[in-house]
Formats: structure tokens, sequence, C-alpha cells
């Protein structure tokens, strides 16, 4: 069986500039990075702002193995499934981080018959984006330990500084350090990185409307306090131009195909565990005005990506799905019903029945918002007969529509039955609403999530998120939404907890600020903003030959 990148360089690809032509695009707005690579110049707005939306289909997940469940492959089949049935279709995924390209989970552009190509360019590097919002946010800790160097003229205080250095690879040992150490009339602090996707950066830019929003974003970010304790912004610092400058390329969509040679925006990359999960608000906004179908996903379950999709991207991008594909595997139910990882390939119907209630769960957080869903059943090879008409018969009997999705296999005539589901569901009644109240208390809209979403009993704070609540009362940010960081292994804050847990205490250690995202971020449970490797990373396994030929990359 060919791997996925085998198939990926199987298939030619066409012309960048036919796939725009599918998508209505001029070639006037387009900057092309190679053959089968473009980005898309935000002139392009100026004469879409009159056309109407088409209809946003997203794309969530029960809750995820290690390996992942095939959201993307799942999004990029719908995009050709839709196409299939004559539909003018886009789609919009976020870019990979190198951070799981090289760990375990693998990059994001599907898999099988069901790709985003170039994949070996998108996985790695693509054009350059997460390279520029790297880049951003250490230019504003270059910054920050200058002014301590040079005299200290913003009088920060050393033990207050917010703002955390950045690379995109998971590299636990960054996780805490110590800067300026042995450099005389240098201030010694303790400082850290995060994975890139978890800057604020990211999370501004995906949320920007255009260049003048992102402006102003970057400049209100709180990157510190003074030794008055008042915040210091990267305004105060005098480099938000710098920030934008760096951004300019960044912001524009980046275009790319399917192995079905149709229209895929790839652009953005926040995480929904640490961040806030989906694409960039621009390229949905420019999708939506082009195509009447726009497939967008958001990352590892309904209870990550989903909900802050819900309640913080919609919001922000003024926009609302017309119909959710829940994604459910055979070996997630099992994993969730106890099932060893290493024995997921095989047949287990009891060990199958004990893990639905995590996918009943699922379709209960998708009820919350009032907006149609359907279960997809991504098939694996192993999965038996058996097996998946158990998830059949558990959706028919809870009245669930459901489809069996098997675009990894078969591409776009494999999610021909899924596309029928969506275009009866975008017909049906659309109660799409956000459960955050957004002059509720930060502290009320972290119950809210916690009770509504999670199940959770109660909420508890360290005295660190505590004293962080009482900043935020001192300095009048209430109106903040809420992006809860948390283990995408369980719908509680505990990875081990399986299932559908309920009447557990969600503990949040720190509130961290992102004023130019519009949010605070509530750390929960044991997540780290920067992940580690595994003993057996897919880095060990990937080369390439003279002739430039990529292989082991999935």
């Amino acid at each position: 069986m060919k791997t996925d990148i085998e198939i990926a360089q199987s298939i030619p690809m066409e012309p960048i500039e036919i796939i725009a032509s599918k998508a209505k695009i001029d070639t006037k707005y387009l900057e092309l990075y190679g053959k089968y690579k473009a980005k898309v110049n935000l002139s392009i707005n100026n004469q879409l702002e009159s056309l109407s939306n088409g209809h946003l289909i997203l794309v969530t997940a029960m809750t995820p193995t290690k390996a992942g469940e095939g959201k993307s492959t799942t999004t990029v089949g719908l995009v050709d499934g839709l196409s299939r049935l004559n539909k003018k279709t886009i789609g919009c995924m976020r870019e990979p981080s190198l951070g799981p390209v090289f760990g375990v989970k693998g990059g994001a552009t599907g898999g099988g018959m069901a790709q985003v190509v170039p994949m070996e360019d998108i996985n790695l590097h693509f054009t350059g984006d997460l390279h520029a919002v790297t880049t951003a946010n250490n230019l504003v800790s270059a910054i920050i330990d200058n002014v301590l160097y040079q005299g200290n003229p913003l009088n920060l205080d050393p033990e207050r500084i917010l703002w955390k250095r950045a690379m995109d690879m998971n590299d636990r040992a960054l996780r805490s350090i110590r800067v300026s150490m042995n450099e005389p009339k240098a201030i010694e602090r303790q400082d850290g990185f995060n994975i890139t996707v978890a800057s604020e950066i990211m999370a501004v830019l995906c949320l920007s409307k255009d260049l003048e929003d992102l402006k102003h974003r970057i400049g209100r970010i709180i990157v510190a306090f003074n030794l008055e304790g008042n915040p210091v912004t990267i305004n105060d610092l005098r480099i938000t131009g710098s920030i934008v400058a760096l951004l300019k390329e960044a912001i524009k969509p980046n275009l790319v195909q399917t192995l079905e040679k149709n229209p895929m925006f790839v652009h953005g990359g926040p995480f929904a565990n640490i961040a806030h999960g989906s694409n960039s608000i621009i390229a949905t906004r420019m999708a939506l005005k082009l195509a009447d179908f726009v497939v967008t996903e958001a990352g590892f379950g309904s209870d990550l990506g989903a909900q802050k999709f819900m309640d913080i991207t919609s919001v922000n991008g003024q926009f609302k799905p017309s119909a959710v594909v829940l994604v459910a595997t055979v070996r997630a139910l099992k994993l969730h019903g106890n099932e060893l990882y290493e024995n997921l390939k095989t047949e287990n119907l009891d060990a199958l029945e004990k893990g639905l209630p995590n996918l009943k769960k699922h379709t209960q957080i998708l009820s919350t918002y009032g907006v149609p869903f359907v279960v997809a059943l991504n098939r694996f090879s192993s999965d038996t007969k058996a097996e998946i008409e158990a998830v059949q018969k558990w959706c028919e009997n809870n009245t669930v529509p459901f489809a069996l999705n098997e675009s990894w296999e078969y591409g776009s005539a494999g999610a021909e039955t899924l596309a029928q589901k969506v275009l009866e569901l975008v017909k049906l009644p659309n109660q799409y609403h956000s459960i955050i109240d957004p002059k509720a208390h930060v502290s009320q809209k972290i119950t809210k999530i916690a009770k509504t979403i999670y199940g959770a009993s109660s909420v508890e704070y360290s005295e660190v998120a505590l004293k962080q609540l009482d900043d935020i009362n001192r300095l009048n940010l209430n109106e903040l939404n809420v992006c809860i960081a948390k283990t995408q292994s369980s719908i509680s804050d505990d990875p081990k907890r399986l299932g559908d847990p309920t009447g557990f205490i969600l503990k949040i250690r720190e509130i961290r600020l992102s004023v130019g995202a519009g949010f605070a971020v509530a750390i929960a449970g044991p997540i780290m903003t920067m992940p580690g490797l595994s003993k057996d990373p897919a880095a060990y396994h990937i080369d390439i030959d003279q002739q430039g030929k990529i292989t082991g990359l999935f």
C-alpha cells in the first residue's frame, strides 16, 4: 500500500493559475510561489464586498486518539465530494506546524486520496508564514530585553514580563529558561518559549479582518507590567509598525489544490488545545464570497475546536456555520471503551459500545449551538463490517444523521454520501448562537464553558490564576472572551479520563492575557504551550535523495 506522500507525488498537479480560475480568482490578484502555490492579494476583497456569502461547513471530531481521526482527510474529501456534485466549493485549512510534523501526529494535509498538495511544501515551511510569525514574536522579546538593558526607560518589572519567545518545533527543554545570564549591565530573568502556533501573534493574524485591524490588534497586545503595576503594550514598545511589516505577506491567504484539482486556502495555524484552533478569518471570508460552499475545520474534538469556532472565530468573523460534520472513528470509540492503543486495529464490539458515550457527548455539545450536524464515520482499513454497523445503528437509534466517509481510499467518490447529507443539512433550520455572554465576567465565561461544554461540576483556580483574575478586574478587561487551553485527549482537563467524564473540577492554573486577540487564555490541567517529542518522533524516518525527493513524510 502506498504511503500518503507516495500517493501525493504520483498524481500530477495543475498550475495554480488554473486552480485560481476555478475559484474565479483573476490572475492579477495572484502572487506566485513557484508553479503550484500562490498568495492572494487582499485587494481582491474590493470586488468581492458586494457578493453574498456561500454556506460554511465546519468539520470537527469526537475526542481523538494521539494519531488524530482524520478531520483534514474528511475536510478535503468533502471539498472534493461537493465539487463532484457540481457545487462550487473551496476548502479552508490551517497551516501545519513543524512540531507535529516531526513529532507523532504528522502533518495536516489530509491523507490517502483526500490530500492537499504539494503536501511536502505545505508541511515543510510552505510560504514562510509561520517563520514570519516566529520572527515577529521574537522581535518583541528582543526589544523587551533591550529596554531592560538600555536603562529600562519604560520602568518594566522584570518579574512581570508576560511575553514569551517562540519557535515552531516541539522542544520541551525551552519551556523554562534564564536569559541575559553573564551579560554585563543586562537584567537576568526567567523566560520561556511557546510553540509558534500558541503565540498571540498567530491568534491575532488569524482573527484580523484586514491589515488595519491587524495593526490595531498588534498594538494593544499587553507584553508586561511596569513597576507601578500598569500594563505595557507593543504600542508602548514602539514596534507596532515593525511587527506588522514582518507580517505583511503572511496576512495574505495561500491558495493550493486538492489531489482532484479543487481550490483550497491553507492559511494560519493556531492549535485548538492551546489556542483558538481555526484558519484565518481573512481566508474564510474570502472563500465565502467566492464559493457556494466553504468547508473548514477546527482542531481536535468539538469541546475544543468547535467550541472556539462557535464562540470566538464565528463571532469575530461575523459568519456562522450552516452545518457541522462530526468526525468519528471506530478506533477512537474503542479507545474510549478502554481498549489499549496497540490493540485498536482488532475488532472489539464491547469496547466500541463502551466508547459510545464519548460520541454522544460530542453530539450534545454541537446541539448546544443549534447548528444541524452529521456524524461522519471515517473508515479505516482495519474497521470491520460489524463495527461500522454498530456505529450506524447507534446513530439511527439516537436520531443522529450518519454517513460513512471513505474519501481516504476513494477520494470524492468515497465522500459523495457525506456530501449529500451536508446538502440536506443546509436546508434545515439553523439556530446558531454563541453560548458566551460578552458582558459576563471572565470567570463566569470560564464556568459557562466548563459546565455547559465539558460537564464539569465547578472550577478551581490556583493562587496565580486568582491574582491574574484580580489584574483583569483592575484593568477593566472583563469584556475579554475566553479561550481555554486544555488536553485534547479528554473532555475534562485530565488526559486519562476517557469517555464522558462528569462531575470533575476544572483546575485553572494560569490565565494569560491576549488582549490583541480579544480573549484571556485559561490554562487548565497539565497542558503545555510548548509540547515535547516522543521516544520515536517522525523526524527519525524522514529522508531526501539526490534528486530532492522526500520520503518518510507520512
